[in-house]
Order: structure tokens, then C-alpha cells, then sequence
């Protein structure tokens, strides 16, 4: 049997329809060519164990975390790093624990997890349905695409003097810029994994004249699930960095509220806790999006 004709034998069920697995030599460098037949034992590729980044490593997210500290504790121990400039991390922890027996940082992180949940659903709302707009329609991208891209030039916290002069300075300003951050991120990753879909999906699904909300569903929104997580990842942190700035504006509660409020008495530890809580924050939701995205994406093979 030729190598390049479909193997019947090792036809299978698809999605949009049967698929046919076709088997080829297996290329060589140099002079030739390998002309062993496929189908007689063949086997998956896999990447040289020089190649590869190796074995995952466990807990491999908290070891750089734990070096910065163990670094930061031997220099405030030693006296190289000044108390004034950046406290210790015994005095940070128990500052940590005094805000907590109190309540007043649950209070915080309660008012700062409320506004960023609410800019991050806004902002990945818009994105997608600007995304899907654009990714799916030439007249969509010329209307969406060159405004979002004039967005990504302008920093977003640029645009708070604008907002506070419209929506005031209230709840509406400080939820409209945490979305204003996210919206790009989410936006712009998913649209890339629309253009991205390998077209021969598309022509399947026009022969098959699957109708256009059934190829939202079965092709286009599948095919751009991982440039929407890897934009999702990017979102929830672009969410932290506008609210660590946003919540110093006016504001009455919340992390940045906390810190601010440090500042003005000299308090440094405080400080201190409002960056160490902002900082789990944002690795805590990147470890998570990437197991979402591990389950998700269990069907690729990749070097991760």
C-alpha cells in the first residue's frame, strides 16, 4: 500500500466527520532518506531529552518566591539591608497578623477582590464579544481592530483623569479601570486564536454548511480556547496592577487604600503586607489559570 493513501483500517470518528490518518517515510538529515514502510513500527516523535526543558520540577512556582525571602531575611539580619528602607520580614509577618486579628485586612482584601472580580468580568465580557467581531467579519476588524490598537498605545492608567471626570470618583471609576486593563489582554489573545484556526476547519464546516452560529460553537470558539486562556492569564494580572494604583485615588477601603494610608504615618511594614498580599494574589490566580488551562489544553502536546 502506497504510504500516502488514507489507511482505512486506522479510520476514526471526528468531529465535524471521519477522519483518515495518513502515514508518511520518516524524513532523515544527510544524504537519504528513511524508506521504512509506515505502519511497521512507527513511532510517536518525541523531543530529544536534550532538547526538552526536562522532568516538571514539584512546587517548582514557590521555589523563586522562597529565595527572594530567604535573601530578604539574611540581609535584614545582617544589618546590609536598612530597617527604614524595607523592614524586616519577622516585623512584616507580625504586622501580617496583628491586621488580621483585627479584621482590617480581611475588610481590604474584601473591597479589592469585589472591584477586581467586577473589572475582570467586564473586561474579558468585552474582549471576547470584540474578539468574536473582529476575528470573524472584515468589517468587524476594520471597526474594532484600529481603535483597540490605539487603546494599547495609551497605558490605561493614563486615562484616569478622564474617567474620574465622567463617572466621578466612586466605585464606577475605579471597576472601569481595572476593565479598561483587562479588555486588550483578553481581546487580543483570543483574537489571535481566531485567525489562527487552520482554514481546512473552515472548509469542512462549509461543506458540511454547518450554519454561522454552529460554527461559533463547534469551530471557532474551540479553536480559540488557548489564545483565550493564555489572554485570561495576562487579564487577571493586568486587573492587580490597575487596582494597586486605582485604590489609592480617593478610595476608603481596600489594599491600596491600606497602603496609602501607611504611607502617610511612615508605616512601612504596612506597606510591606499590602505588597506581599497583592503579590499572592497575582501568583496564587496565575497557578491557577495555568491547572485551567492544563485541563483544558489536555489534548495538545507541547514542551510543557
Amino acid at each position: 500500500m502506497n504510504a500516502l493513501e488514507p489507511n482505512h483500517r486506522a479510520a476514526r470518528p471526528g468531529v465535524l466527520g471521519n477522519e483518515f490518518e495518513l502515514r508518511a517515510p520518516h524524513l532523515a538529515l544527510g544524504t537519504g532518506a528513511s524508506t521504512t514502510p509506515a505502519g511497521h513500527g512507527a513511532r510517536r516523535a518525541r523531543p530529544s531529552p536534550s532538547l526538552s526543558p526536562g522532568r516538571p520540577i514539584p512546587h517548582a512556582l514557590l521555589i523563586g518566591p522562597a529565595l527572594l525571602l530567604l535573601v530578604w531575611s539574611i540581609t535584614s539580619a545582617t544589618g546590609l539591608l536598612d530597617p527604614h528602607v524595607l523592614s524586616a520580614p519577622w516585623t512584616v509577618a507580625t504586622t501580617a497578623r496583628e491586621l488580621i486579628v483585627d479584621g482590617r485586612l480581611a475588610t481590604h482584601l474584601a473591597t479589592s477582590a469585589r472591584r477586581a472580580a467586577y473589572g475582570l468580568a467586564l473586561g474579558t465580557g468585552a474582549g471576547v464579544v470584540l474578539a468574536l467581531i473582529a476575528g470573524l467579519s472584515r468589517a468587524g476588524e476594520a471597526v474594532v481592530h484600529g481603535p483597540l490598537q490605539i487603546k494599547r498605545g495609551i497605558p490605561t492608567l493614563a486615562l484616569i483623569p478622564m474617567l474620574i471626570l465622567w463617572f466621578g470618583i466612586g466605585e464606577t471609576m475605579k471597576v472601569l479601570t481595572v476593565a479598561l486593563a483587562v479588555v486588550f489582554q483578553v481581546y487580543m489573545h483570543t483574537y489571535a486564536g481566531l485567525r489562527s484556526i487552520d482554514i481546512r476547519y473552515v472548509e469542512l464546516a462549509d461543506t458540511l454548511r454547518l450554519t454561522r452560529a454552529q460554527f461559533v460553537r463547534k469551530v471557532a470558539l474551540p479553536g480559540a480556547l488557548p489564545g483565550f486562556l493564555m489572554g485570561l492569564r495576562m487579564a487577571i494580572t493586568a486587573a492587580w496592577l490597575a487596582l494597586v494604583v486605582v485604590e489609592q485615588i480617593n478610595a476608603e477601603s481596600g489594599i491600596g487604600y491600606m497602603m496609602s494610608l501607611a504611607r502617610s504615618y511612615g508605616q512601612t511594614e504596612v506597606i510591606i503586607v499590602g505588597l506581599v498580599v497583592y503579590g499572592t494574589l497575582g501568583l496564587g490566580s496565575d497557578a491557577l489559570m495555568q491547572r485551567v488551562e492544563r485541563r483544558a489544553l489536555a489534548w495538545r502536546r507541547s514542551l510543557s
